[in-house]
């Protein structure tokens, strides 16, 4: 309680969060929007800072990265890794399956520290 983590979110679920510990998620994924978020910093006094930095890029491609994140999801013998390979079949090596490559393991991790008893609610734009 009244922890403050920083970082990518399936590092911290996997290490920090344990089995059904959560009542509450607030899923506000990234959109593919192609657009970088920056957070900015105030003074001390409440004035905005010049200082910067780029929280994350809402882009999402298919790389290196991506194709390690598929292959670690396609060799489990689980629900998800079947869906990923019907994934792949269907959708071929793009930057929609990077997506839910980067996805699905966060999903999965947040199921598991969900309470029976606890909500997911997913912020969603068309």
């Amino acid at each position: 309680m009244g922890t403050l983590y920083y970082g990518d979110n399936l590092d911290i679920l996997i290490r920090y969060v344990a089995d059904a510990s959560v009542d509450l998620v607030y899923l506000d994924p990234p959109f593919n929007s192609a657009q970088n978020t920056n957070a900015f910093f105030q003074e001390k006094d409440g004035t905005a800072a010049a200082a910067q930095i780029q929280a994350f890029e809402d882009t999402w491609e298919w790389n290196s990265e991506s194709q390690r994140a598929y292959e670690d999801l396609s060799l489990r013998s689980d629900k998800l890794g079947s869906v990923m390979r019907a994934f792949m079949e269907f959708l071929g090596p793009n930057d929609r399956l990077a997506y839910l490559a980067m996805m699905a393991p966060r999903l999965v991790e947040l199921r598991r520290a969900l309470k029976p008893t606890g909500s997911l609610y997913l912020h969603w734009i068309q």
